[in-house]
C-alpha cells in the first residue's frame, strides 16, 4: 500500500492529513495490508524525527503518524511558549515526508485511544521510551501486534533547540 498517485507524483501533503473517522476508514482494523502508526508533537522537525518516521515506514505497507494537537502539547508542557508551531503547520511539514502515508491528530495526552481504535500492526517510538512506556503498546502486543523502539539520532531534541534558540544553551 504506497500511498502516491495514480500518475506515479507524490500526492500533496494536504491529501495526506486525514481527521480521525476518515482515519478509522483508510487504516482502520479491517484494513488489507500491515500499518505502522507512530506519534509525536513533532514542533520543530529535525534529522531525529525524519530517521525515526523512515525507519517506522520500512516495518510496514503504511505509515499514519498521530500528532498532538496543539492544546494536548501545551498539556503535556513542553515548555513556555509551546508548540512553536501550530498543529496543521507540524502536520503538513510531516506529511510532505515521502515516507509519510498519512497524519492524523489527537487531543489526549497520549495517543492510546487511537491506538486502541486503529489496531496497529506495529507501533513505533523513538529510542527516549522503553516498551513498556509506549502508551498503547499493551493493546497493540495483545492484539497480536508489536512495538518497536528505534533508536535516537544522537545530537537532536527539539527541546535542546528550543533552548538554544532561546539562548538558555
Amino acid at each position: 500500500m504506497r500511498a502516491g498517485s495514480a500518475s506515479g507524483l507524490p500526492r500533496s501533503p494536504a491529501n495526506k492529513i486525514l481527521g480521525r473517522a476518515e482515519a478509522m476508514r483508510l487504516a482502520g482494523p479491517e484494513r488489507a495490508f500491515r500499518l505502522v502508526v507512530t506519534n509525536g508533537c513533532f514542533d520543530l522537525l529535525h534529522p531525529g524525527h525524519v530517521e525515526c518516521l523512515d525507519q517506522a515506514r520500512r516495518l510496514g505497507d503504511a505509515l499514519l503518524v498521530a500528532i498532538n494537537t496543539d492544546e494536548s502539547v501545551r498539556r503535556l508542557q513542553k515548555g513556555p511558549g509551546r508548540p512553536l508551531v501550530g498543529q496543521q503547520a507540524r502536520a503538513t511539514v510531516v506529511a510532505a515526508l515521502e515516507c509519510v502515508d498519512w497524519v492524523t491528530f489527537f487531543d489526549d495526552e497520549t495517543p492510546e485511544s487511537l491506538v486502541a481504535e486503529l489496531q496497529p500492526d506495529v507501533l513505533v517510538k523513538g529510542g527516549d521510551y522503553v516498551g513498556e512506556e509506549v502508551a498503547g503498546g499493551e493493546t497493540v502486543r495483545a492484539s497480536g501486534g508489536r512495538v518497536v523502539i528505534v533508536p535516537l539520532k544522537g545530537g537532536h531534541s527539539t527541546s535542546a533547540l528550543v533552548r538554544r534558540i532561546r539562548g538558555d544553551r
